[in-house]
């Protein structure tokens, strides 16, 4: 299963927040035997986030896009989504009533916040997802996020973004399978082992060098667990490793 990741945000691009969702993402899609070939990082900007889920609909089996989809103005993600694919943004009856009662909750259990804020909630902009869409609705997010036709469109914030991945999570697999070797020996020493076990086993093999006092890695990535195994086992007897 080929996944696309679709981050968005002004101040991702601007570097003034860390973009530890698409990490994330990458590491649970990978653990669930999926592969991450493309993650993209767009502004605010509607017809950005519209061309950029358009292309990769088109050519992954799935988009997870975050970000975006609360009821501020610069949140467009919902509209882009729409726009991508020829749709209208609808608010249903039953997501409103949702949100409608989760308001309801918050201002009784936050009264004396509600009492010094004037509260502009627009139900409407956080219910409202593409036509025809599936919605996702969890209690830790307030916008309800959606799936259409493979796009999967979550909250920015980390901690909505997880809960409502969690919902979704089954629809994410493959054959998809690494094994990691850790080395203490520099990258220049092990170029001649991982081009012959690529070679020699039809699989991908990644060296990362070390860092920080901590040992090298090599990884050995395949759909063929087998495969992985084999070149796994081949390549820890002809290179130094630690535990």
């Amino acid at each position: 299963m080929d996944v696309a990741l679709v981050t968005v945000g002004d101040e991702l691009l601007a570097g003034e927040t860390e973009n530890t969702n698409a990490t994330w993402l990458a590491q649970r899609l990978a653990a669930a035997g999926a592969r991450v070939t493309r993650i993209l990082t767009v502004p605010d900007e509607e017809g950005v986030i519209a061309d950029a889920v358009s292309r990769f609909h088109d050519s992954f089996d799935a988009v997870v896009v975050t970000g975006g989809i609360g009821g501020t103005p610069d949140d467009v993600t919902k509209a882009a989504v729409a726009r991508a694919f020829g749709r209208d943004l609808v608010v249903p009856d039953d997501v409103r009533a949702h949100l409608e009662a989760k308001a309801e909750r918050f201002a009784d259990d936050n009264p004396e916040m509600v009492d010094r804020y004037e509260m502009d909630l627009d139900l409407d902009a956080w219910a409202a997802i593409p036509e025809g869409a599936e919605p996702l609705l969890t209690d830790e997010s307030f916008a309800a996020g959606c799936v259409v036709e493979g796009v999967y469109v979550l909250p920015g914030i980390p901690e909505e973004l997880r809960a409502m991945f969690a919902t979704v999570a089954d629809d994410f697999g493959g054959d998809r399978t690494t094994e990691t070797i850790h080395t203490p020996a520099p990258e220049g020493a092990v170029v001649a082992q991982i081009t012959e076990a690529r070679e020699r086993f039809g699989v991908a093999v990644g060296s990362y060098p070390r860092k920080d006092g901590t040992p090298g890695r090599v990884t050995v990535t395949g759909d063929d667990p087998d495969r992985v195994r084999a070149a796994t086992d081949w390549l820890r007897e002809r290179i130094e490793t630690v535990e």
